[in-house]
């Protein structure tokens, strides 16, 4: 039961609920992320720390970049995600617009600098 306290802990956040609803479709570095939310690199590492720690996320290195992305042998958080997503969220329009904000982001946004 305290997994999923922390899960729902984790996602109690406005931004780490919509990085871990980005995540589920998309592989994402913290140079895209950062494209997206208009916070410090710092404060969205924390939030990446914490959605890890909750067993939400998990990251893996590519080259010189670390990606962030919801595990697929986590079932829990897939689960947790089609719930969200089929039955609790009543609103869609901040996740659509995340999402279409990302929608043929590359790498080279890391490249540029922020």
């Amino acid at each position: 039961m305290k997994e999923t306290i922390e899960m729902f802990k984790a996602l109690g956040d406005e931004h780490r609920f919509r990085i871990f609803m980005l995540l589920q479709h998309k592989r994402m570095c913290v140079c895209e992320l950062l494209t997206v939310f208009d916070i410090a690199g710092s404060t969205l590492s924390a939030h990446l720390k914490i959605l890890r720690t909750a067993g939400l996320i998990e990251q893996r290195k590519d080259g010189r970049w670390i990606e962030y992305h919801v595990s697929p042998e986590n079932s829990t958080a897939a689960r947790l995600y089609e719930l969200i997503s089929d039955e609790l969220l009543v609103d869609r329009s901040v996740i659509d617009a995340d999402r279409t904000r990302v929608q043929g982001l590359t790498r080279e946004v890391c490249s540029k600098g922020i």
